[in-house]
């Protein structure tokens, strides 16, 4: 853990601080930016986006644990099923409070 603070605190406190306009604008992908970047994304991206995060990871928990069935018998079922059940309540709170539609 020493080391992982040494060498991201170090690097900060030795490194020459050269601000010019060219570091403080946007880079996308090349292209010279068209607008501020100051505009702002709705709140509803971000909801969208924590969604996503969130049954991405539960896809990415099914295949190990698809590996391990047999080696976790019942035990790993029960768990699968209610790691399932807790995740369907929540998308069902997200449905009714209307977290899908886009507004």
């Amino acid at each position: 853990m020493a080391a992982a603070l040494l060498f991201s605190v170090v690097p900060g406190l030795l490194a020459r601080k050269r601000p010019n306009p060219e570091k403080a604008e946007a880079y996308e992908c090349g292209v010279e930016p068209t607008s501020s970047v100051s505009g702002r994304f709705p709140v509803r991206f971000y909801l969208i986006a924590m969604l996503f995060v969130i049954f991405d990871v539960e896809a990415a928990s099914f295949y190990p644990w698809a590996v391990q069935m047999h080696a976790l018998r019942l035990f790993g079922l029960v768990e699968m099923i209610v790691f399932v059940i807790v995740l369907a309540i929540g998308y069902a709170y997200v449905w009714k409070k209307g977290g899908f539609v886009w507004r």
